[in-house]
């Protein structure tokens, strides 16, 4: 029977260094078999929530709970059922791919037959059985970033954390990260996800957590934390700055509000929530009076807005991962 318990639960998640809050307050719940992108600016707490939940980091106060298992004082249990991936490929460069994942397994007692096995089996779900057995420094960064990911993949982890993956990435090589995420999570794996990239949330999670100064400060599917913000756009390109002032009127005509007006790209854009009446209204009107455009259509609003209109700010700098370590192994 499948369970219907959350992967992931926190509540209350607090961590300070110094006088600095890294976390204060942060909450989330994650179900199984998702991806969840957690969002914030640099310095927000996503890291360090990400490796409380991990068990690489001591929480201060709050509790949470990872495949069913308290992180504080069920570490070991925890960590027998989850994957980590940070920013940066852990991969040894002297070794091909195989004999990576091969040293991985037997680092995780997989026995030498059943390490072999194993990465035959990440090797070619990961679609690297061609460079299998190429030297590493042969890798693109795409392919590099695909094996890190077979390496935490060795257990096949409940839930895997991926701590901003593809940083670094051309978009090639994000295309390829993102396509073995999703084979992931298509077998069952939960995978909680931070990253900078908002289209990379959009293309990947189902929900999204923004996170700003600790806490969440929202928490909903990508479509509706774009309706937050006023849902649908009619958007206009004027043909001539002189045209911009007709063009406004019409739009005004259709919008819920007050149109915006970027002078400089002489776009006009403005709510509707009558999509296809109000694109088709605005576009008869124009031309009925001779108003010219260079494009004309819907939009919706991007995660780049939703993130600046609910974060609105630049954030402190978190405290370095070698500095969180550091620490953390003086209290131990």
């Amino acid at each position: 029977m499948i369970s219907t318990e959350p992967a992931i639960v926190a509540k209350g998640l607090r961590k300070h260094y110094k006088d600095k809050r890294a976390l204060d307050g942060f909450d989330l719940v994650v179900p199984q078999g998702t991806v969840y992108g957690l969002l914030g600016p640099n310095g927000a707490g996503k890291t360090t929530a990400v490796r409380i939940l991990a068990t690489l980091v001591r929480l201060d106060g709050g509790q949470a709970e990872v495949a069913g298992f308290n992180v504080a004082t069920q570490a070991r249990q925890v960590r027998r059922r989850i994957g980590f991936t940070g920013q940066y490929a852990a991969v040894d460069e002297v070794l091909t791919g195989r004999q990576n994942l091969r040293m991985f397994g037997r680092l995780f007692h997989l026995g030498a037959k059943g390490a072999i096995r194993r990465a035959d089996e990440l090797l070619e779900q990961f679609g690297l059985v061609d460079a299998a057995d190429k030297g590493i420094k042969e890798y693109s960064g795409g392919m590099r970033r695909r094996l890190d990911l077979a390496a935490s993949m060795i257990l096949a982890p409940q839930v895997l954390f991926l701590d901003e993956p593809t940083t670094g990435l051309d978009p090639r090589g994000r295309n390829e990260v993102w396509e073995a995420v999703r084979s992931l999570v298509a077998e069952g794996t939960t995978v909680l996800l931070t990253t900078q990239y908002l289209d990379e949330a959009d293309q990947l999670a189902e929900r999204i957590a923004v996170i700003d100064r600790g806490r969440v400060i929202a928490d909903d599917t990508p479509a509706e934390l774009k309706n937050h913000i006023g849902g649908d756009r009619v958007e206009v390109v004027a043909h001539e700055v002189a045209d911009i002032p007709a063009v406004a009127k019409v739009v005004a005509r259709v919008s819920s509000g007050e149109p915006e007006i970027d002078g400089e790209s002489r776009r006009v854009h403005g709510a509707v929530t009558d999509r296809v009446g109000a694109l088709t209204e605005v576009a008869r009107t124009l031309q009925d009076a001779g108003v010219g455009v260079e494009d004309i259509g819907l939009r919706r609003p991007t995660l780049d807005e939703v993130f600046l209109t609910l974060t609105g700010h630049p954030a402190e700098e978190e405290p370095s991962t070698a500095e969180q370590t550091e620490k953390e192994e003086e209290k131990q």
